[in-house]
């Protein structure tokens, strides 16, 4: 359970020829987050497994912010049915604005990149720059 965090980022893959169970459990992420008032922030995508955490927080009468830079726009898709979408330029941004937007960090299931944001996130936090928490989410064999 993720008490005192009213806002957790959430890194995961984008790809969506993961594993259906990925995707099943990612969308009981966001479902839990929203039944806990947690607000979702995340990558902006509707595609992959941050689909599956936006909508199954947007279900669940959850918050979702998504920060996706301009130019994943036409590859990664925009969801549109989230609560607020924030554009920037940048990868780089895009974590920054969501460190800037959270109060901890989950990753699911991904690839590079995932892990990539993850520990960035958790090394700002070790710094003192930010306040993350982390949570890694294993999936059967996935971590």
């Amino acid at each position: 359970m993720i008490y005192g965090y009213p806002e957790s980022s959430s890194f995961c893959g984008s790809n969506s020829e993961r594993n259906e169970l990925y995707a099943r459990q990612a969308y009981e992420v966001g479902k839990y987050l929203a039944t806990q008032n947690i607000e979702v922030i995340y990558g902006g995508s509707n595609v992959g497994l941050m689909k599956a955490v936006a909508d199954g927080a947007i279900a669940n009468g959850g918050n979702v912010t998504g920060v996706l830079p301009g130019f994943l726009q036409k590859r990664e898709l925009a969801h549109t049915s989230i609560t607020e979408l924030i554009y920037v330029e940048t990868m780089h941004e895009r974590k920054f604005k969501m460190n800037e937007l959270a109060d901890a960090a989950i990753a699911l299931p991904g690839g590079y990149g995932t892990m990539e944001e993850y520990f960035e996130m958790l090394t700002w936090g070790a710094i003192r720059t930010s306040p993350q928490t982390g949570w890694l989410i294993k999936y059967q064999w996935f971590l």
